[in-house]
């Protein structure tokens, strides 16, 4: 070989060997939240990413901080965990789980961790009894708690219209989602046995299925006195389709979270309660732990998670509303634990909401 392809062929190898230094050493800088779907909650929470970074001076870290939004199937959760693994900048994911129990999810979830990434839930958990170690740490509501008290608004309104039995339905995305059955077991529980569930009906984030369904629950069950909307979407679609029957006269309405538009439909008479969480705080608090977990900020985790290694010492929960009309409702805030749940009446809600620019929650 002459010289001169000797010297050519060195220099290709030492090129090709710094290039995949290069590459070996991108640093990871991107903090990355994936969403279940698409729904404006999650504009709440993307509000709170940003004023967490801000406030926790995460660019100063050396860290930035996106959302990505799933397509509101498993598949799509899969196909983005796995998108992050390859990615040699990222550096930390956050996830609101779409299915509790999907076995795929949980192995790419494990992958990321495999790979020094970390990943923490939020709004949405894995089963925890099935994958205790699929992540560290939760941030969001107690679940459980929050249908309690939505069961009791529930049951306030029904017996404050001489409702002492009858059936309801309950309408989610899925009805196997973490977030989901808590919310529903802890209605069931709060409501009490005298009112029967009828059925629980996923709607696979289809918003026309969720539609559909109240409107089959209505046809199928005559003897139901309250429909019960678990995820943000589900609170408009009762909404709609109670107003287009015209059969709002005959069921109590408690419902999740407060979209624009089911805000809107309280204003207007169509919804008696609702249970609001803090996607926004999710949000801030989000950026707090990931920030401590990249840079060891021991401290900072000690202080959001001080019973760590103990039964639930993994969540932060983050805040409860009950939010009801304006006007007169049998609702009074000494129903509810004052120390984890904030009484509103809509007015006062709309008022929080514009102090943070915020158009639902």
């Amino acid at each position: 070989m002459s010289p001169a392809r000797n010297f050519l062929r060195l220099l290709m190898v030492a090129l090709a060997l710094t290039a995949i230094a290069a590459g070996c050493s991108e640093k990871r800088t991107r903090i990355v939240f994936l969403t279940n779907g698409s729904d404006p909650f999650w504009d709440a929470c993307r509000s709170g990413l940003e004023e967490g970074a801000k406030k926790y001076e995460l660019e100063k870290a050396g860290y930035t901080v996106s959302m990505e939004v799933n397509n509101g199937k498993p598949q799509g959760q899969i196909d983005k965990l796995r998108q992050f693994a390859s990615q040699g900048d990222v550096a930390a994911v956050a996830i609101s789980v779409i299915q509790a129990d999907n076995a795929a999810i949980i192995e790419e979830m494990k992958n990321l961790q495999a790979k020094g990434i970390k990943i923490i839930t939020v709004d949405g958990d894995v089963n925890r009894e099935k994958f205790p170690d699929a992540r560290p740490y939760y941030i969001g509501t107690d679940n459980i708690v929050g249908g309690r008290v939505l069961g009791t608004a529930g049951k306030a309104i029904l017996e404050s219209r001489g409702k002492t039995e009858g059936g309801y339905v309950q309408f989610a995305g899925f009805t196997d989602n973490d977030n989901a059955r808590n919310r529903m077991n802890g209605f069931k529980e709060a409501v009490g046995e005298a009112f029967t569930e009828k059925d629980r009906m996923p709607d696979g984030m289809d918003k026309s299925k969720a539609r559909d369904n109240v409107r089959n629950a209505i046809a199928n069950h005559t003897d139901l006195v309250a429909l019960v909307g678990i995820w943000a979407y589900n609170a408009p679609a009762i909404a709609q389709v109670v107003t287009e029957t015209n059969s709002r006269d005959k069921y109590t309405v408690v419902t999740f979270d407060a979209q624009a538009v089911a805000i809107e439909e309280m204003a207007k008479g169509n919804i008696d309660a609702m249970v609001v969480q803090n996607p926004f705080d999710m949000g801030v608090q989000t950026v707090r732990l990931l920030k401590a977990m990249l840079t060891d900020d021991q401290a900072t985790i000690k202080e959001m998670f001080p019973s760590a290694g103990q039964p639930n010492g993994d969540i932060y929960t983050t805040g409860l509303r009950v939010v009801a009309p304006d006007g007169e409702t049998p609702l009074k805030p000494e129903l509810f634990d004052t120390k984890t749940v904030e009484f509103m009446k809509l007015s006062e809600f709309r008022e929080w909401l514009a102090k943070y620019k915020l158009t639902s929650s």
